[in-house]
């Protein structure tokens, strides 16, 4: 077990972090932190346009100065975006300070997911199903490399994989005491 007073979720676009960190925040009492959502408030505009003016690699910059501000909180939730654990320095941090939940999805449950939203630079591609199995080829290794505790996706409502994230994380989530062991549900 990771002991710590953080909470990070990580994961695929599509896998809920957002929608399921909410909810996982109410549930313990944290504030709520979501990685892209803080880029753009402190650029004052959205994700996209970032990405149109400053590049992947302009938007990596920021996401890593905002988890190493955001992740140095006592008690926080926090949601990555799907990328943030691209840079070593960004899963340094998850580790050392977060328990660090892997919310798990299919490449079809992501398409799925993702049908409506046209707002994720990354995926304006005309083969998302390519895009995505591109990704998750790169960064799945990591995602499992990197995580505590692995929390498959299953089809169902928010409240219904929030409901089994909490139960999974009370049984193996420790605030501060114990080891740290990957525990895979």
């Amino acid at each position: 077990m990771n002991p710590s007073h953080n909470l990070f979720i990580i994961g695929p676009t599509g896998a809920g972090k957002t929608s399921i960190g909410r909810r996982l925040a109410a549930h313990y009492g944290l504030p709520f932190v979501d990685l892209d959502q803080e880029i753009e408030r402190h650029c004052g505009v959205d994700v996209n346009t970032v990405f149109e003016i400053e590049g992947e690699a302009g938007f990596r910059r920021r996401e890593s100065a905002l988890l190493e501000e955001c992740g140095h909180q006592r008690g926080v939730l926090l949601a990555t975006g799907a990328g943030a654990v691209l840079a070593e320095h960004n899963r340094r941090q998850l580790r050392e300070l977060g328990y660090v939940v892997w919310l798990q999805t299919t490449i079809e449950q992501q398409l799925e997911r993702l049908e409506r939203d046209h707002r994720r630079p990354l995926l304006a591609v005309p083969d998302r199903h390519e895009r995505l199995q591109a990704m998750a080829r790169i960064r799945e290794p990591i995602y499992r490399d990197l995580a505590d505790l692995a929390v498959p996706g299953e089809h169902g409502s928010v409240a219904a994989a929030s409901e089994r994230c909490i139960a999974l994380i009370d049984q193996y989530w420790q605030r501060p005491s114990s080891a740290s062991s990957q525990q895979t549900a």
